[in-house]
């Protein structure tokens, strides 16, 4: 490969991720806030220290560690087109969510993603993980199985996937604190080391790995559904 063709399957690689996890990409992601709304109102989050902190635990510990793996392990199988190792990809993302809420949570984004991607994105192994998984998919599974399909670099999809989780997040909090804008930016700007951590970790694990112990955020996502007012749906 020349470097001409290796710049352009970049930018391609690039304009891909770029569209499909940013909050233009029709999932509904800021209809969610992860069970950060309820923690808010506990008042384990009240600041930018305690926001950043919070979500540096989900990704190292937490559904942001999964989720990483979930992808990493969705995008190999696809890859090698074995459809029936990202089908139990698929059930044991959901099997893991913690509460229905968070169970609604990526089933549904999971399920926008790969209709947007199958009507605009088509490739093979977004409709192989449609005919197996239906209508119940998790959304880092088809985050994976779609880059896989395109030939995106698992790597590059890891951290823009935590990107767009961590920037919904922090978007979520700037409102619910409230924050301002700069302190939102001072967040991710925190957070990016985390990211590239919980990158790095799914590259080179496996689902032997996965496991959270952010319990405090579980039981958030539960308690969410009885808050007296809420802005988010989960």
């Amino acid at each position: 490969m020349d470097m001409a063709m290796a710049t352009t399957t970049t930018e391609a690689a690039l304009y891909r991720l770029m569209t499909w996890l940013t909050p233009s990409f029709p999932v509904g992601a800021f209809s969610y806030s992860h069970g950060l709304e309820w923690a808010v109102e506990a008042g384990d989050i009240r600041d930018l220290d305690s926001l950043t902190g919070w979500l540096a635990d989900l990704l190292a510990q937490g559904s942001g560690r999964n989720d990483a793996i979930l992808l990493a392990e969705a995008w190999r199988a696809a890859s090698a087109g074995d459809w029936d190792r990202l089908a139990e990809a698929c059930a044991l993302g959901l099997a893991l969510s913690p509460s229905q809420e968070r169970h609604l949570e990526t089933v549904m984004q999971g399920r926008s993603f790969a209709s947007a991607i199958a009507a605009s994105w088509p490739c093979a192994a977004i409709d192989r993980l449609r005919e197996r998984a239906d209508t119940a998919i998790a959304y880092p599974v088809a985050v994976g199985a779609a880059a896989a399909g395109h030939g995106l670099p698992l790597d590059s999809t890891l951290a823009a996937y935590l990107h767009g989780f961590i920037a919904n997040l922090v978007s979520a909090g700037v409102r619910l604190v409230p924050l301002g804008q700069t302190d939102g930016q001072r967040a991710l700007v925190a957070l990016e080391d985390a990211v590239a951590r919980a990158a790095r970790e799914a590259i080179v694990g496996d689902l032997d790995d996965l496991g959270a112990a952010m319990f405090r955020a579980d039981i958030g996502s539960m308690k969410h559904e009885t808050q007296y007012t809420r802005l988010f749906r989960s």
